[in-house]
């Protein structure tokens, strides 16, 4: 089994240092030769969350290979994700207890120290009365990091290659999972097959896997789109994350390193096109009368990007001989920036289900242990995917009435030290039924 193989026909110099090794099965044949490739675990999908995934499974000994269709070396250039994630707490510790929370990683993480909630309006301003969350109200911790994509897809690459059992093979479309009572069975674009007893669909909200195994997914558009881009500013941050919200929708910024900030923009999606093809200089004014002089002077940094908004939940997290996980099983809207912690703790889950089948001899990919994966997560998922839901609803919007009784809230649960704690707490990932990894203990 290679360490981690790039199927590429251009991989650049430094992906090519990752491992110069070929793949064999578990006979010791080339894989190439006609021959099913042998694997515990085989993935659709090789992002954010199905790597991490990865990661954290190989590292304890199961065999894991993921199928991509994206070149890693082309997924982490500047303009193919100018998004960037909140990490909350209790999902850094996934990440630093496997591994992937390197020196590197670190220098690229921003810590959240306070977060400000607030209504607001390009041209009448803040609202005076807001939500603070003040880390220091429940410890020293800050409530998460702020991480641009694709320094955290470079640390899970960096992880995966020191992994005997994790196999990489990208950039390869998989054409589509035969599933039966013992095996999944993985056929891939340039003819080659993989076995394993548990497939695992990590391949999108608009997951192929999912849709080809017969899982209906549930959820609708928002008629929003996310604008998001990096700005540069005169002040230093201080560690705040700020929340507007404003008639067309949330608008956040959020700390990174270097003085900058992250703006995730949600607007009406005519009214983010329009913005979209504004000119920098105009694009910048607009920019301007929402985000305010609190920082002074703004400059972008890099290309816009926009990504349009909907809500999905699949009907079930799994199917014979396969498990949906992040996106592919769920996919919020970013008004709590929870969507990638969600997939975080789903992967935490299922090592934490996976692992200890494998310790006692079960078979992972049979219906008993998979149905444990979809008990933990399913209430937490759908409850954060209902608030998020109804918190757009309501805010997205400039009714009197509404604006009012927003505002009042929100100054009530500021006023309440009680309630602001447990959201506060919320926010970092550590209520409810927490995995090992989650809680930082290892598998």
């Amino acid at each position: 089994m290679c360490r981690f193989r790039l199927d590429s026909r251009v991989v650049s110099p430094i992906l090519l240092t990752m491992s110069k090794a070929h793949c064999t099965d578990n006979t010791g044949t080339r894989s190439e030769t006609g021959a099913a490739q042998q694997a515990d675990v085989v993935f659709a999908g090789g992002g954010m969350v199905g790597m991490t995934l990865a990661v954290a499974l190989a590292e304890q000994g199961l065999r894991c290979a993921v199928v991509d269709r994206d070149a890693p070396d082309a997924i982490l250039e500047a303009d193919y994700d100018g998004r960037t994630s909140a990490i909350a707490f209790g999902s850094a510790r996934v990440l630093k207890t496997i591994g992937v929370w390197d020196d590197a990683l670190e220098a690229a993480a921003s810590p959240i120290w306070d977060i400000r909630v607030a209504d607001g309006h390009p041209m009448r301003g803040v609202s005076p009365l807001f939500l603070h969350y003040d880390h220091q109200e429940v410890g020293s911790d800050p409530f998460g990091w702020i991480i641009e994509n694709r320094a955290f897809r470079a640390a899970l690459y960096r992880r995966a290659k020191t992994l005997d059992t994790l196999d990489l093979i990208a950039p390869v479309a998989m054409e589509g999972i035969e599933r039966d009572g013992i095996r999944a069975t993985a056929q891939l674009a340039d003819g080659r097959t993989i076995e394993a007893p548990l497939a695992i669909a990590a391949d999108g909200k608009f997951s192929r896997t999912r849709e080809a195994a017969g899982i209906k997914s549930t959820g609708w558009r928002y008629g929003q789109t996310s604008i998001v881009c990096t700005v540069k500013h005169e002040r230093s941050h201080g560690g705040v994350a700020v929340e507007l919200f404003l008639p067309g929708g949330p608008f956040a910024m959020l700390p990174m390193t270097d003085d900058r900030m992250s703006i995730v923009w949600s607007e009406q999606t005519d009214e983010a096109a329009r913005l979209m093809v504004l000119q920098e200089d105009e694009f910048l004014a607009e920019l301007r009368l929402r985000f305010g002089d609190w920082l002074g002077d703004l400059s972008l940094t890099g290309p816009r990007f926009s990504y349009p908004l909907s809500l999905s939940q699949a009907e079930s997290y799994v199917g014979e001989r396969l498990a949906l996980i992040g996106d592919a099983a769920h996919a919020i809207h970013p008004i709590a920036g929870q969507g990638l912690n969600m997939g975080l703790r789903d992967v935490a889950a299922m090592a934490e289900v996976l692992v200890d089948a494998a310790r006692i001899g079960m078979d992972i990919g049979s219906a008993p242990v998979l149905e444990r994966y979809e008990r933990w997560r399913r209430f937490d998922n759908v409850l954060l995917a209902a608030v998020t839901d109804g918190l757009t609803k309501v805010f997205s919007n400039d009714v009197a009435p509404l604006r009012l009784a927003r505002d009042i809230g929100l100054a009530a649960v500021n006023r309440t030290p009680p309630a602001r704690k447990f959201l506060m707490r919320h926010a970092m990932g550590v209520v409810g039924e927490l995995p090992r990894l989650v809680r930082g203990e290892a598998l």
